[in-house]
């Protein structure tokens, strides 16, 4: 089965906790929406750090489920501060394998995966204070919030890139995408994340693609 890849723009990201929450729901859900199938109840999400709306499936255990994740990914920065990253989201079918003398196993064939690609910084904590004349006043402080609206303004219009990738990614990668059975709203995906270190992760990228069992919306 041939299995298309987009690798979408890196983006550079604090380690605050929130601006990765935003980021990666905004993303997550949005690829997971324009792979939708059947019904679904569309809810609109205004981002409460940038300028930018989308779209969710409005489905609580699709939710609940990349929120999940994203917890996990954020533990895993945490432990490994200012290193670029990246999680994966693979969409696949279930078939069965020839069943063999004690079992009748399924195997996941992937058609279509999505590399969300981040470089997570720490930035240095802002200091401020006044010299020993009383007359001139240093405020790093302002400095800095200059410098974070910059920034953030920078990642809103990076984020914008990312999300028109994913649309036009979309419309014009079509010929791939499995039949679609009726009665069904979502294909299976999972979502991978780093594990505790760059090349433990390719491993784990490699055994899910040899991976066997029963399908799960999110592994």
């Amino acid at each position: 089965m041939n299995c298309e890849v987009c690798q979408l723009k890196e983006l550079e990201v604090e380690a605050e906790h929130f601006e990765i929450r935003e980021v990666l729901r905004c993303i997550l859900h949005t690829i997971v929406f324009h792979r939708a199938l059947g019904l679904v109840r569309p809810k609109d999400v205004d981002l409460q750090h940038f300028e930018i709306t989308y779209v969710q499936c409005g489905d609580v255990e699709i939710e609940k489920k990349i929120d999940d994740k994203i917890e996990h990914f954020i533990s895993w920065i945490e432990k490994h501060p200012n290193k670029k990253s990246q999680i994966c989201l693979s969409f696949y079918e279930v078939k069965s394998k020839q069943p063999s003398w004690f079992t009748n196993k399924t195997e996941r064939q992937y058609w279509e995966q999505w590399y969300v690609n981040l470089s997570v910084t720490q930035q240095p904590k802002s200091h401020s204070g006044k010299t020993h004349l009383s007359k001139v006043v240093v405020d790093s402080g302002d400095i800095a919030s200059e410098e974070r609206s910059s920034r953030r303004a920078a990642l809103e219009a990076s984020l914008r890139e990312v999300l028109f990738q994913i649309i036009k990614f979309v419309n014009e990668k079509k010929d791939h995408v499995p039949p679609i059975s009726e009665g069904v709203i979502y294909f299976p995906y999972e979502i991978t994340i780093p594990s505790s270190s760059d090349s433990a992760f390719g491993m784990d990228m490699i055994k899910r693609m040899l991976q066997t069992g029963h399908p799960t919306m999110l592994s």
